[in-house]
């Protein structure tokens, strides 16, 4: 016997519109993103939400703003790549704050150190996402960072193994991406040390005297780590202030847009 045939009903979406609007206003490359890419970005947040598991530690309450929050700066990098950039994980972990982490590092004389550090975020290669809700909420003060797309850019350079600031790219786009890296690397390490010999003798560099030294460099001094850290810096300031990174480093800049397959810079310029 032939069983009825009866359609399927639509899943109801799972970020409803005032969620959307509060995730994204922090944002302002979604708020220039034409009507067109708007809808695509919030049912990719969709398929996100779905696919992924969002959990909270310490106490921390998931509420759906949370669960937005994450989504949209998660997928706003992957808008044009599709989410199977992020097929290595399952889980993102929130805490209320900041959390600590052991690191284990040994020295030249192989002597080994243990420590700890204190992160609002962490990418683990083939592991979760960790983030920190007090520095990602939409409502804080501090919009300097975004912490969120920062470690999903993380994710991207992962893809092909740990996080060295070289995505899996084409033959022919990976010699001319690692030149022009670490050329522009070196260069924003040249600049933030020429500034740094700068700050008068009686300024801590850490205070939040020298805070206005530091803001003169085109990125957050913590670019400076590493080629992988560099990346993911330059990917915040690409989505959140594309014209500074324009400005600072063109052919960078030229290369990120390659990757991402956008351009938020023409979509300012356009409103």
């Amino acid at each position: 016997m032939r069983l009825p045939w009866f359609p399927r009903r639509p899943q109801a979406p799972l970020i409803d519109d005032a969620d959307w609007a509060q995730a994204g206003a922090g944002v302002p490359a979604v708020a220039l993103l034409s009507a067109e890419a708007q809808a695509r970005l919030r049912a990719l947040c969709d398929a996100f939400l779905r696919a992924k598991t969002v959990s909270g530690a310490r106490g921390l309450r998931v509420t759906p703003l949370v669960r937005a929050t994450i989504a949209v700066q998660a997928c706003l990098p992957v808008l044009e790549l599709g989410l199977g950039a992020y097929r290595d994980f399952v889980e993102i972990v929130v805490y209320p704050a900041q959390f600590r982490v052991p690191r284990r590092q040994t020295d030249d004389a192989g002597v080994v150190h243990e420590t700890e550090e204190w992160l609002a975020g962490e990418a683990m290669q083939g592991g979760p996402v960790v983030l920190s809700w007090e520095d990602v909420d939409p409502g804080r003060e501090d919009l300097a960072t975004q912490v969120i797309i920062h470690e999903f850019v993380h994710k991207l350079d992962m893809i092909d193994g740990e996080a060295d600031g070289i995505p899996p790219l084409p033959a022919s786009l990976r010699t001319q991406w690692e030149t022009v890296l670490l050329a522009t690397y070196d260069d924003f390490c040249a600049q933030l040390d020429a500034l740094e010999r700068s700050i008068p003798r009686h300024i801590d560099p850490e205070s939040e005297q020298a805070d206005d030294w530091y803001r003169a460099l085109p990125l957050d001094p913590y670019a400076a780590t590493d080629p992988a850290e560099f990346f993911a810096v330059s990917g915040e300031l690409f989505f959140f202030d594309p014209a500074r990174l324009q400005a600072a480093f063109p052919e960078w800049f030229a290369l990120l847009r390659r990757f991402f397959r956008q351009d938020p810079l023409s979509r300012h310029s356009l409103h």
